[in-house]
C-alpha cells in the first residue's frame, strides 16, 4: 500500500476510530460536556485546550500540505478561546472533524516521493517525520484527554 494512505489511515483511526488501540478522539469526545472540557484539574490542561493543542498542529501541517507555508508557533498551540456553550463546544467539534477529513486526503495526496523532502524547513525534518509525528502527537494527548475526563467524572460524582 501507498504509505502515504498508510499514514492517513493511522490518522483517522486515531481521530475517528479503528485503531488497535481502540481509543479515537472522536467517541472520546462524544459525551464531554463543554463543562467539562473546561474543567481545570489542578495543574492539568482542560479537555478543551488540549483538543486545540492537538488541532493547532493538525492545521499547520495541513497548511503546508495544501502548498501554503508552515505559519504555526508553539508559543500559540495553546491559545484556545474561551467556550460559553454546548453548543459552541459542538461546532469546534465539527469543524475539527471537517478539517480532519481535508488533512486525510492531502496525505493521501502526497506522493511517496516526497517523504523524504524537507517539510517546510530543514530543522523540521522531512515530511515523513511530520505526517507520522501528528499521529504520535495525538496519540500522546489523547491518553491525556482519556484520564482528565476520568477525572473530571470522579469529581462530578463527589460534587453529587
Amino acid at each position: 500500500m501507498h504509505l502515504p494512505t498508510l499514514l492517513a489511515k493511522h490518522f483517522r483511526e486515531v481521530y475517528f476510530g479503528g485503531n488497535w488501540t481502540w481509543v479515537n478522539l472522536k467517541d472520546t469526545l462524544s459525551d464531554v460536556s463543554w463543562e467539562q472540557a473546561i474543567t481545570k484539574i489542578e495543574d492539568c490542561n482542560t479537555i478543551a485546550a488540549l483538543v486545540y493543542h492537538i488541532h493547532y498542529y493538525v492545521g499547520g501541517v495541513s497548511q503546508v500540505l495544501a502548498g501554503g507555508t508552515l505559519d504555526i508557533h508553539d508559543k500559540y498551540s495553546f491559545a484556545v478561546s474561551p467556550l460559553h456553550s454546548q453548543a459552541e463546544w459542538e461546532n469546534r467539534l465539527a469543524t475539527i472533524w471537517t478539517e480532519a477529513e481535508t488533512y486525510i486526503q492531502r496525505v493521501e495526496a502526497v506522493p511517496e516521493s516526497q517523504l523524504n523532502d524537507i517539510f517546510s524547513q530543514e530543522k523540521y525534518g522531512n515530511y515523513f517525520r511530520n505526517l507520522q509525528g501528528i499521529i504520535e502527537h495525538t496519540h500522546y494527548h489523547l491518553g491525556q484527554i482519556v484520564i482528565i475526563k476520568k477525572m473530571v467524572q470522579q469529581l462530578e460524582k463527589i460534587k453529587e
